[in-house]
Parts: structure tokens; C-alpha cells; sequence
């Protein structure tokens, strides 16, 4: 499945309920199933780190890791990408 973060969102990703209704009701039931979800972030200019951190981080933290096998960050512009890669990092290595 493949979601439009720029059809969620617009080009600035900074609405964190917004991020959280994505994953409580796409992220996390795909994970959950085992499927994959693609975060497709073409037309997305910028996301704030908090947007970020509700959009993925509670999956990772419950999940581990080996989640990061079915959720792919797709058209991510180096900003973009710099923040996702972030979170990921701080969001595996805090403690629960």
C-alpha cells in the first residue's frame, strides 16, 4: 500500500494528529498484519521532527527494528529524509 503524504498533509507536514491518524489507522494495522506500507512524500517540501516522531515513532518503539522491513520512506527530499532518519535513530534507541 502505497500513501500519499502529500495527499494527507499538503506540502508541510507539521500537523501531529494528522501524522497520528495515519498511524493508528494505516500504519500500525498493516504492521500489525504483517504488510507493508510505502510513505510516499513526493510534493512534501518539509515535516516538523515532532510530525515525524507521531507518524512512526510508538510502531518502532513496540515493533523493534525488524518493523523498518515494511515501512519504506518513498520521494523524500534530503530534508525530509535527514528528519526521518532521526527519529528512526532516537525512537530505537530511547527506552521504552
Amino acid at each position: 500500500m502505497i500513501v500519499s503524504m502529500y495527499a494527507r498533509v499538503g506540502d508541510f507536514g507539521e500537523d501531529k494528529d494528522a501524522a497520528a491518524a495515519i498511524r493508528r489507522d494505516t500504519i500500525a494495522p498493516r504492521v500489525e498484519k504483517g504488510q507493508g506500507v510505502t510513505l510516499d512524500f513526493n510534493g512534501v517540501n518539509l515535516v516538523t521532527q515532532s510530525f515525524i516522531h507521531a507518524l512512526i515513532s510508538a510502531v518502532l518503539r513496540q515493533r523493534g527494528e525488524e518493523v523498518l522491513g515494511l515501512i519504506s520512506f518513498k520521494n523524500c527530499g534530503g530534508s525530509v529524509r535527514g528528519i526521518i532518519e532521526t527519529v528512526v535513530q532516537y525512537s530505537l534507541d530511547s527506552p521504552d
